[in-house]
């Protein structure tokens, strides 16, 4: 029947893009997103399944993976692609904001993963794919819930990594950085801006720091169809390579998280917020 995929987040952007490039290229598609009646257009209706499915609903996800696993005999590839960004200084964020930014981009790969394990053991086959962020690899100021869950997923991706390679299960992780485009990623970030008018400290650091991601700005948007070709990549290089860098480093992010010592790469970052943080050049230390 082909090889099978199963994609979580498919209303937009990189999962759309996903979804559309492996059904182009003869896959069967399990396109999974929280409400069906509003799921896009696809393509190929033969080879898709389109299903409800919340990453924090284990009954639901169970529902779907079974439901995938009877109409199509397997599911080869994982890509947990689901997730959304936190934003708003840290005291600002209420605790239940907090805990829903993990039960989105950590607990609910978990689930999704927990989920296709048995049907990969069985067949001591499979590829799990986690769509992590630059956030992942650095740090910003007013993304700390986002980019601490990023930091999770990644640890949590390449021990698991250690533990499923005996099975003949790969573990990756895609990491686009600079910003994709055709994605309602930024308007449910928008809509989860944490904000407090009792919090006036820190009005000028957010208005000075908002300036500073003004200036920073990546020089263009990553296409999400650019990000689709990467994990088609991953999905296909019959590779144990873990991560897969896609987008564009303007900024000098990553470059500095690679090459720089440890304090440099932290100097490095201040420096873009220098005025936000009251620092003078020279005095970052």
């Amino acid at each position: 029947m082909g090889k099978t995929i199963l994609i979580t987040g498919t209303s937009s952007g990189i999962g759309l893009a996903c979804a559309r490039l492996f059904l182009e290229k003869g896959w069967n598609v399990i396109a999974t997103l929280r409400d069906p009646a509003q799921a896009p257009e696809f393509g190929d209706a033969g080879r898709l399944l389109v299903s409800r499915l919340d990453v924090r609903d284990v009954p639901g996800i169970e529902r779907t993976v079974g439901e995938g696993l009877r109409r199509f005999g397997a599911i080869d590839v994982l890509l947990n692609n689901a997730g959304y960004g936190q934003y708003g200084v840290f005291e600002a964020v209420p605790r239940e904001k907090i805990l829903e930014q993990f039960e989105v981009n950590v607990f609910g790969p978990m689930n999704v993963i927990r989920a296709v394990l048995p049907a990969m053991r069985k067949a001591r086959d499979g590829v799990i794919i986690n769509m992590s962020s630059g956030a992942g690899i650095f740090t910003l100021p007013m993304i700390s819930l986002y980019c601490a869950s990023k930091f999770a997923l990644e640890g949590f991706s390449e021990a698991l990594s250690f533990e499923l390679l005996s099975l003949g299960i790969v573990v990756k992780i895609v990491e686009p950085h600079g910003g994709v485009d055709a994605t309602r990623f930024g308007e449910r970030a928008s809509a989860s801006n944490a904000f407090s008018g009792e919090l006036t400290d820190y009005r000028p650091f957010v208005e000075r720091g908002a300036e500073a991601f003004a200036r920073m700005s990546a020089a263009r948007l990553i296409d999400a169809g650019d990000v689709a070709r990467v994990v088609y990549e991953a999905a296909t290089d019959g590779s144990r390579r873990l991560r897969y860098l896609v987008g564009n480093d303007t900024r000098g992010f990553i470059k500095a998280r690679a090459e720089l010592p440890d304090q440099d790469y932290v100097d490095f970052l201040r420096a873009h917020f220098r005025d936000a943080i009251g620092q003078k050049k020279g005095n970052e230390k």
